[in-house]
């Protein structure tokens, strides 16, 4: 694991922009940014920090970047006018280049998970949280 952890780590940090988007200077910090609004949908700023585990600030400040380039839009939460919520641009070509360069990590984790049982996914998240807590993340 020690020698293989850091192959792993810097091969997704060299996974490829698609050229749509190389014109926004994304970095890997964004990709967990996208993710989370392409997988899990639309999301105020507060609980993006959360998942991210950074502050507020620091998403209102990508958010913002994010959403001058077009990569991002910023609506008012409905039920709370004071809250935004975040969701990725509703242009079409945008939201395809995202889901291209977020589709093979994706599909790599299908794969490696494809033959694990439920217990067995649970221990490798488990193990993968501890190495996260030991490793002082």
């Amino acid at each position: 694991m020690l020698l293989l952890m850091p192959r792993v780590a810097a091969r997704l940090k060299r996974v490829a922009l698609p050229e749509r988007l190389k014109s926004f200077h994304l970095a890997p910090r964004h990709l967990s940014l996208l993710a989370y609004l392409l997988f899990d949908g639309p999301q105020q700023v507060s609980q993006l920090a959360a998942r991210l585990e950074v502050a507020p600030t620091t998403v209102s400040l990508m958010v913002s970047d994010l959403s001058k380039q077009g990569v991002l839009e910023r609506h008012p939460d409905p039920q709370d006018g004071r809250r935004t919520i975040v969701t990725l641009s509703g242009d079409p070509e945008t939201r395809a280049a995202i889901e291209g360069w977020l589709a093979n990590g994706a599909e790599a984790w299908r794969t490696a998970f494809a033959t694990l049982s439920a217990a067995e996914r649970a221990m490798f998240v488990a193990t993968m949280r501890r190495y996260e807590g030991a490793s002082g993340g």
